[in-house]
C-alpha cells in the first residue's frame, strides 16, 4: 500500500516539507561516504529556507499547549488508560521544554557560522560546492566520515527540538483520521466537506494498481481524480474504478 498525503493549509504544507526534509536528511547523515554527507548539510541549509518562512517555534508551542488542555479533559473518560495518558502527557511536557529551552531564532547557529554560510551560499549554484570554489570545505570532506558525522550532528543538534515537536504533532493529527473504503467510479471522486475545515487528507492505495492521485479541495469540496503514467512518464486519466482509503483529518 502506498499513502498519498494532502495538506488543506499553509501551516501543515510547512510542516509536512521539513517532515520529508527531515527524513532525507536522517537518512543521509548516517551514510559513510562524503557526497551523502554533502547532501546531509544542503538539506540543513534547505530545513532552514523553508522553517524561515514562519514562526514555526512559536506556533508548535501553541498547538502543543492546545493539544495538552484537550487530553488533559480525557481524564474524566473512564475508557481511557491512565498510564498511557500520562505517558503523552509526559511527552507533550518534554517536548515543549526543549524546544522553550532552545531559544532565539531557528538555526541561528548555522547563520552565525561564516564558514557554513559561505558554503550556503556556494551550494544555490550548479556546481558551486568544487574543490576549486571551497578548497576548506573540500578538506573537510576528506575528514574521518565520523568526524564529518560528529560535525553535521552539532550543527543541527539546535534544530533537534523543533523537529521532535513537529513529528509530534504531525503524529497527533495523522492519528485523528478515520479511514473509510470508497471506489472512484471511472477513476473519479468527489465529496462535499460541507464548510468543515480539515488540516490533511490521506489517501491509501495499492501501489500494484499505478493509479496516481491528483488531488484538489477546498471547505466545500474534495476531488481526486486518479492519473496513470505511460511510458514517457507523460500522465493520462486512469478510467477504471480504483478501491482506496480515504482519512480526512483534523484536531
Amino acid at each position: 500500500m502506498i499513502v498519498y498525503e494532502y495538506p488543506f493549509n499553509e501551516r501543515i504544507r510547512t510542516l509536512l516539507r521539513l517532515e520529508d526534509l527531515y527524513e532525507k536528511f536522517m537518512f543521509f547523515v548516517q551514510q559513510g561516504h562524503p557526497l551523502q554527507h554533502h547532501v546531509a548539510l544542503s538539506t540543513i541549509f534547505e530545513m532552514l529556507e523553508v522553517a524561515g518562512r514562519a514562526d514555526l517555534k512559536s506556533d508548535l508551542l501553541q498547538e502543543l499547549e492546545r493539544q495538552k488542555q484537550v487530553l488533559q479533559a480525557f481524564r474524566a473518560n473512564p475508557n481511557v488508560q491512565a498510564e498511557a495518558l500520562d505517558a503523552v502527557l509526559d511527552e507533550v511536557d518534554s517536548i515543549s521544554a526543549a524546544l522553550i529551552a532552545s531559544g532565539g531564532k531557528t538555526g541561528q547557529n548555522i547563520r552565525d557560522n561564516e564558514w557554513l554560510m559561505s558554503i550556503r551560499g556556494r551550494t544555490i549554484i550548479p556546481g558551486g560546492a568544487c574543490e576549486f570554489d571551497l578548497p576548506s570545505y573540500y578538506a573537510w570532506q576528506h575528514r574521518p566520515a565520523q568526524q564529518r558525522v560528529e560535525d553535521i550532528s552539532g550543527w543541527f543538534a539546535p534544530l533537534a527540538p523543533l523537529f521532535s515537536a513537529l513529528t509530534f504533532v504531525l503524529r497527533l493529527l495523522r492519528e485523528t483520521g478515520r479511514p473509510t473504503k470508497i471506489i472512484a467510479q471511472a477513476g473519479s471522486f468527489q465529496q462535499m466537506l460541507q464548510g468543515k475545515v480539515y488540516q490533511m487528507l490521506r489517501l491509501t492505495l495499492d501501489e500494484r494498481l499505478g493509479a496516481i492521485p491528483e488531488i484538489s479541495a477546498n471547505k466545500y469540496m474534495l476531488w481526486v481524480r486518479f492519473t496513470v503514467q505511460d511510458g514517457d512518464m507523460k500522465p493520462r486519466p486512469y478510467d477504471h474504478d480504483v478501491p482506496f482509503d480515504l482519512a480526512l483529518c483534523n484536531f
